[in-house]
């Protein structure tokens, strides 16, 4: 289960609810003799006022190059949500690095966007993030975290500890607390990495030892990189139950590597994503036992925020006439027993 201790705002279904939402009264502008927040306060640029009737709202969406799986389905989610509004004027840039994300949006906010939603590469975007929002102009951070609260307006993200707590209470059960197991996990350093380490580590720890983590090392979601990692793994261990790997397209490249090795009878495997190659695995049974969803549709559901943001309102079925500043996917775990109902989300 999720730690109950993560605040839950919304599940997989939240863009549809966005689409739906009614218009709320705009949030009152601070008047200028306030006190300015502290600088490490969230949120400290106000809500842009509405509009003028048939204006457009301006949103740009800054997201790392679409040469994985799930951030290309991250891109084309993004894409779709905006063309269901007519008052949305919607651009997108995709950088293959940290660096050319930080050119890209040095040039977006030059444009002045009344929102920016930024996917970034990794905490050293946090700067850039910085300067659209003492520019005036709000942003939304989308999966991987920034460094400094004052960078985003409001998060939206998947449970990464709850995917790793998930996972780990998935190989605590199926190996009864006793077994060698490997962990690839995705980018080193990044939030998304280190929450479903942690989560995974919480989840075992009633083992008191009994599962025994052999190697864990980054392949930074790539599935050339799972390839070559777990096969130097392989040989440097005889004996292994079970892997953890942080991403299903990752986790291709892992698959491969324990085939090759003829070693795909000896244990098994769990992803994080949602691929609909994942699931198919998953539904074939044998090495691929389960993956645990983390669904691209929160830029589709981001888009959606910005809009609301834009045009100073809220959630629909909230009473505060703003949106949350955070908002958190809930993890689901995906087996052979339930595969089927989750197919046709798959990306």
């Amino acid at each position: 289960m999720i730690d109950p201790k993560r605040a839950v705002v919304c599940g997989l279904a939240l863009t549809l609810a966005l689409s739906q939402i009614a218009c709320k009264k705009a949030e009152d502008k601070p008047k200028a003799d306030e006190a300015p927040k502290k600088a490490d306060t969230p949120a400290t640029v106000p809500a842009p006022a509405a509009p003028a009737a048939g204006g457009k709202i301006k949103i740009a969406f800054s997201a790392p190059s679409a040469d994985h799986g799930w951030t290309g389905a991250i891109s084309v989610n993004a894409k779709k949500q905006a063309t269901k509004y007519d008052d949305v004027e919607f651009s997108l840039t995709q950088a293959a690095n940290a660096a050319d994300q930080v050119n890209q949006l040095n040039t977006m906010i030059a444009q002045k966007p009344d929102v920016l939603v930024i996917l970034p590469h990794d905490e050293t975007v946090t700067a850039a993030a910085l300067a659209a929002m003492k520019a005036g102009i709000p942003v939304i951070n989308v999966d991987r975290e920034f460094s400094d609260p004052g960078a985003q307006r409001a998060v939206i993200k998947g449970d990464n500890y709850g995917v790793g707590f998930q996972a780990g209470q998935y190989f605590a059960k199926e190996l009864k607390c006793k077994g060698n197991i490997v962990e690839i996990q995705g980018i080193a350093g990044i939030s998304v990495t280190n929450q479903r380490t942690k989560g995974f580590a919480d989840a075992i720890a009633p083992c008191k030892g009994g599962i025994k983590i052999l190697a864990q090392q980054p392949a930074d979601f790539a599935p050339d990189k799972g390839l070559t990692v777990m096969q130097n793994i392989l040989q440097a261990n005889p004996k292994i139950d079970a892997v953890y790997t942080h991403d299903d397209d990752m986790a291709q490249g892992v698959v491969q590597a324990i085939k090759n090795a003829n070693r795909d009878k000896e244990m098994w495997l769990t992803g994080v994503g949602g691929s609909k190659a994942a699931m198919d695995l998953i539904k074939q049974g044998g090495l691929y036992r389960a993956t645990f969803l983390y669904n691209p549709t929160m830029a589709a559901s981001a888009v959606a925020l910005a809009r609301l943001l834009a045009k100073g309102q809220g959630l629909s079925d909230l009473t505060e006439p703003v949106i949350p500043n955070l908002i958190v996917m809930q993890a689901q775990g995906v087996f052979k027993d339930n595969v089927d109902g989750f197919m046709q989300i798959g990306f």
